[in-house]
């Protein structure tokens, strides 16, 4: 008889306003979430506060929602923070520039295994992350 390994995949998405208090509940979704599943929250929380910050501060467009998703398989956790400003890519700014917006980034960079941006379908585009446990 041949034993199959299935590895189960968990997923969580919702969709929130894009404003502050969507971003707030965002982190606070995913906290929860993420202690429903058993995986620890650090680095995972940080990195879903900032990509809804960003979502809702550089992404907005009025009248129009974000989306977080997280969805886990094996040993990663996959964050996507999904917005409807496809036209703004985000980019890491280093500390010497005067923007105040960018810097955020460096967060994720440093506490993700891999992060990346995926365009489409128009107007949209997901901000994602990994974190490996």
């Amino acid at each position: 008889m041949n034993q199959e390994t299935v590895t189960p995949v968990r997923i969580f998405s919702v969709q929130l306003s894009s404003t502050r208090r969507g971003a707030r509940l965002a982190r606070l979704l995913a906290a929860e979430q993420l202690r429903s599943w058993g995986l620890p929250l650090d680095p995972a929380e940080l990195i879903v506060a900032e990509l809804a910050a960003n979502a809702v501060t550089h992404g907005r467009v009025p009248g129009r929602d974000f989306r977080l998703l997280l969805y886990v398989v094996g040993d990663a956790l996959r964050i996507e923070v999904t917005d409807t400003h496809g036209t703004r890519l985000p980019r890491i700014r280093q500390a010497d520039q005067d923007a105040d917006s960018g810097r955020g980034l460096l967060l994720v960079d440093a506490l993700a295994a891999r992060w990346g941006v995926t365009e489409g379908p128009a107007p949209r585009k997901t901000v994602w992350a990994e974190v490996t446990r």
